[in-house]
């Protein structure tokens, strides 16, 4: 449906009328143990399940695609989604530090650079700053806040505003606050996000997205999505902590799952009986031995390729409504990658009344479609 809903099975493919294919060609990679892609036989699969080992992978991969078919003086973009975009940063420093491969642009869609925004782990206060905004946007878009804001923006702009201020001082001096000022801080995040503030205060101020997406639509018995926030889950148990499971994923699983496996053998005619590893478990262990005692992160990575390469031009689509790698989130990795004065015009955003994956949203295809070909477009011109 146009806002990203699904029609109930049997489902139907149809032409993608915004595809980049006017732009670009486009090349898919599915990294080894997902997709339909495996580890050749006697070949352990460990060897690419790690962040070093996954970049380096599919950078070969790509060094060879261009050899093999003459594309290495070919314009050439990276376009990374969600986990996805932590490959596409380290692998813009890895093809041009190892193999002299310099690209015209890197495209991030729901980007995660750095994780330390995104892990509510006990001592990292950071992602309940970069989380309000999105728990704002998810409470606006469900009636939640009442008629204190004008409209989508006006509630976001509010958010952000006390986030890095009042409420990111009050994480910070932690005990220091007093009564008065705690209570005032807890009355102020009720007002952005919906919760009551009572429920706040029991939380030390400190709501996860587990409880968030849980409390919010409570008393209905309703929860909201991670991926996409505006899609409501249903479960068993309406007092417990968390939900059962993510709504916005389940609405999607099924017609992208479904299409994809028909697609292939139907049109494609590609045939095997191997499962379409999708969020697989099957990489796990990953090997995150680099960044031991610490969080993972690309973030430099991306900062010394367009350092190295100053031609080197990244755009990021943002969703207000992702409560996976929030917009916010996105947005403050940015303002700390130091990058000189002279590259920061090289990164340019944009946002979309959408999840994680915008693109469901017909509208937001639309717009999309039109942002990444302006960028491609823009990155070319010399």
């Amino acid at each position: 449906q146009a806002d990203g809903h699904a029609f109930p099975p049997p489902y139907e493919l149809v032409n993608n009328d915004y595809s980049l294919l006017d732009h670009t060609d486009l090349v898919f990679i599915d990294p080894v143990s997902t997709g339909y892609s495996r580890a050749v036989p006697g070949e352990d699969p460990k060897q690419f399940h790690g962040v070093r080992e996954d970049i380096r992978s599919v950078g070969e991969f790509i060094r060879l695609f261009l050899t093999r078919y003459e594309r290495w003086n070919s314009p050439k973009f990276l376009v990374g989604e969600s986990y996805g975009t932590l490959r596409a940063a380290g692998l813009a420093d890895f093809l041009q530090s190892e193999h002299g491969m310099y690209l015209n642009g890197v495209m991030l869609v729901s980007s995660i650079l750095d994780f330390v925004t995104a892990r509510f782990h006990q001592g990292n206060d950071l992602p309940y700053i970069l989380f309000l905004p999105t728990y704002t946007a998810t409470a606006y878009y469900h009636g939640q806040l009442g008629d204190d804001f004008e409209n989508l923006q006006d509630a976001l702009n509010s958010a952000e505003e006390f986030a890095i201020g009042d409420y990111a001082d009050a994480l910070l001096r932690g005990d220091l606050l007093t009564e008065r000022e705690y209570n005032q801080v807890a009355s102020r995040l009720s007002q952005l996000t919906g919760l009551p503030a009572e429920y706040i205060r029991q939380s030390n101020l400190r709501v996860p997205i587990w409880r968030f997406v849980k409390e919010l639509l409570r008393e209905e018995g309703r929860t909201v999505g991670r991926l996409d926030s505006r899609f409501q889950g249903i479960d068993r148990d309406r007092v417990a902590e968390g939900y059962d499971y993510d709504p916005s994923y389940a609405e999607i699983q099924g017609p992208y799952s479904t299409l994809l496996n028909d697609y292939v053998r139907t049109e494609l005619m590609f045939e095997s009986d191997l499962p379409y590893e999708i969020l697989t478990g099957n990489v796990h262990p990953w090997n995150f031995s680099d960044f031991e005692n610490r969080y993972v992160s690309t973030s430099d990575r991306l900062r010394q390729a367009m350092t190295v390469n100053p031609n080197l031009k990244v755009f990021v689509a943002n969703g207000y409504y992702d409560l996976a790698t929030p917009y916010f989130a996105t947005e403050y990795t940015f303002n700390h990658l130091q990058l000189d004065d002279e590259l920061k015009d090289n990164v340019s955003m944009s946002y979309y009344e959408a999840g994680h994956m915008m693109y469901i949203r017909l509208e937001s295809l639309k717009k999309l479609k039109a942002d990444l070909a302006d960028f491609i477009e823009n990155s070319l011109s010399k």
